[in-house]
């Protein structure tokens, strides 16, 4: 019987993840793809996003998000269910993408199809590591430094001043295949420095490649036909003689609102929210009255980005949802009241 090939992507908040499945599902070429969405925090957004595509590929039923924490933290309780849940299916999807929270561990999860029932039915196909370049080059892993304060504080257990920092190196100990993402944001001798610098970092013959919104032929990532889980002992990691971690010093939550008003105050009101309390991450949708489409917004630091995805459908609600991300301790109830403070009266 013949493996389903499953592809892990890993990176950090903000690094393109969502934009890189999105391209992925929508030139999917013939193939029925499956995602496995693993969102920071206890509510998720992306497979929304993702369902934007609209794409056979990929139908929604084939979506599934895993909400409850870091997936390689909650492996034997969320993530190998599901596999069996796709695997046990009449008719099994021909692929299999991942996508990791912003912090996790690449390895444990890898590990996990060597777990009996999933290891004769599934393999991982390949790992592949998306770097935010235009933050890199900035001297930073994620785009706003508070990322790093927040997550060098994740595990106190570990002897060294920066995980976040090692966090990045297993993530490239781990990888097939790196994409170095955003580059269209990033001059070119500035590109050839981040290549010299990442290649000592990654094990040898892994290639790095350039990409703009996470724009790349999917032939090109799917197939590489590697089983790294027969492999991923041998893959260094600064955690192997963890037995697990945790990241209790970020927080997570989600703010449904109604429509909201013209877009242009709604995303200024949101640049001074980020500031003032020093968000890492925020990404959602907008209803905004009299637009027949979502507007879809997404945040890293004080960088907002924004456009208008799908139609809304026949009957369904127009509501907005948007996914906050910072460090413990947020003021949920101001961060709330500011934003509501847009709603267009009903």
């Amino acid at each position: 019987m013949n493996k389903v090939p499953a592809t892990v992507i890993t990176g950090f908040l903000g690094a393109g993840k969502t934009t890189l499945i999105r391209h992925l599902i929508e030139h999917a070429g013939g193939r029925r793809l499956a995602l496995i969405i693993n969102e920071f925090g206890d509510v998720g957004v992306d497979g929304a996003l993702v369902q934007g595509c609209g794409d056979e590929a990929c139908p929604d039923e084939d979506i599934i998000e895993l909400a409850n924490g870091c997936i390689c933290c909650t492996v034997a309780d969320d993530f190998l269910p599901t596999m069996q849940r796709l695997l046990d299916r009449p008719t099994p999807p021909d692929h299999i993408i991942i996508e990791t929270s912003g912090l996790a561990l690449p390895k444990p999860l890898v590990k996990a199809f060597q777990w009996p029932d999933i290891r004769t039915r599934a393999t991982v196909d390949g790992v592949i590591a998306l770097i935010d370049a235009e933050a890199l080059a900035a001297g930073r892993f994620a785009h706003d430094e508070a990322a790093l304060t927040a997550a060098r504080a994740a595990d106190p257990t570990l002897d060294h001043d920066s995980p976040i920092e090692e966090l990045f190196e297993d993530q490239l100990a781990c990888a097939d295949l790196v994409l170095l993402n955003k580059t269209d944001l990033v001059d070119a001798d500035t590109l050839a420095t981040l290549e010299r610098d990442l290649g000592p970092q990654t094990r040898r013959g892994v290639g790095i490649i350039r990409t703009a919104k996470g724009a790349i032929d999917p032939a090109i990532l799917l197939g590489l036909d590697l089983g790294v889980e027969e492999q991923i002992d041998a893959r260094p990691s600064h955690h192997d003689n963890e037995e697990d971690h945790d990241h209790d010093d970020f927080e997570s939550f989600i703010v449904d609102l109604g429509e909201l008003g013209n877009p242009e105050p709604v995303l200024a009101t949101l640049a001074k929210v980020i500031a003032a309390h020093d968000l890492l991450r925020v990404k959602g949708f907008l209803a905004i009255a009299g637009r027949p489409a979502r507007l879809v917004v997404q945040a890293v630091g004080p960088r907002i980005q924004y456009h208008y995805d799908r139609q809304w459908q026949p009957g369904e609600q127009r509501a907005s949802r948007l996914v906050v991300i910072g460090r413990a301790g947020l003021d949920r109830a101001a961060i709330e009241a500011a934003l509501d403070a847009q709603t267009v009266p009903a």
